[in-house]
């Protein structure tokens, strides 16, 4: 993946019967700071418009040249066949290629359906366009097989279409070259998959939360609220006091301060312990 430009922007070029209006509205909304530039050329112009450079990606028509662009099928369109309203075709749901044996069928220069055996009996001639071809079929002198996206785009009043369910059929995908998949690229990407801000691949989805800075004279988690012991403890345990600055053997005050020497086990009532050593004996209280 390459890097964005200083003052990036976008170029998006697409086919006849393709309609990028949904995705460029939801490029708007989350890049708003880079334009989308759309170019539309004819089927054929597709392909080469991407290998020399002249668009960021493209939204074509199946197949591609894979050795250099990456492609991403997302749909497949129905194929129907063109004919006058008055025509006998116009009484069935849906037509069979095999219907058609009779028919005069135009097979138009620009044709994306890839057809090795075209149904019915030929043209005097190949029209050049698909726009060519539907004024043929408007002077009613035959009819003809396009992605139902076609049939659309070149509606007329005096035309209608029907399905014809084992023709060949149409692939629309997005394409790019492949060592070009910028993060713009990766973005449009996201975008054409459904992915949300939070899950895109790209720019958009880069960002991540800013932690809050700590509140001043928080306590850390996991510490104590006691400040540790000046000196050793071998163990001993002060209930209220301050532990000794020299070293304890186990032995236990209960509100006094432990003594300065060492204790050896005894333990005292409520006042200080002795100065010197003690051999174990208890001191009780003074009497009244």
């Amino acid at each position: 993946m390459t890097e964005m430009q200083a003052n990036p922007s976008f170029r998006l070029v697409y086919v006849p019967g393709v309609t990028p209006g949904k995705w460029v509205r939801v490029w708007e909304q989350r890049l708003p700071d880079v334009p989308l530039t759309l170019l539309a050329v004819p089927v054929e112009d597709g392909e080469p418009t991407l290998l020399g450079g002249g668009a960021d990606a493209g939204l074509v028509r199946l197949p591609v040249d894979r050795g250099s662009l990456s492609a991403i099928p997302l749909y497949t369109e129905t194929t129907v066949v063109v004919f006058p309203k008055d025509h006998w075709l116009a009484a069935a749901e849906e037509v069979p290629v095999a219907d058609l044996a009779d028919e005069v069928v135009f097979h138009s220069m620009d044709d994306s359906l890839g057809w090795q055996d075209l149904p019915g009996r030929p043209a005097f001639e190949r029209p050049a366009t698909t726009a060519d071809a539907i004024e043929l079929v408007a002077a009613n002198v035959g009819v003809l097989l396009v992605p139902q996206s076609l049939a659309r785009l070149h509606h007329r009043r005096d035309l209608t279409y029907r399905p014809v369910p084992d023709a060949p059929q149409s692939q629309v995908a997005l394409s790019w070259l492949e060592e070009r998949t910028t993060d713009l690229v990766e973005e449009f990407i996201g975008i054409v998959r459904g992915r949300t801000v939070n899950s895109s691949r790209g720019r958009a989805g880069a960002a991540q939360p800013e932690e809050k800075p700590a509140t001043p004279g928080a306590r850390p988690r996991g510490t104590g609220a006691g400040k540790p012991a000046a000196g050793k403890s071998g163990g001993g345990r002060t209930a209220g006091g301050k532990t000794s600055g020299g070293k304890a053997s186990g032995g236990r005050t209960a509100g006094g301060k432990a003594s300065g020497g060492k204790s050896g086990g005894g333990r005292p009532g409520t006042g200080k312990a002795a100065g010197g050593k003690s051999g174990g004996a208890r001191r009780g209280r003074p009497g009244r």
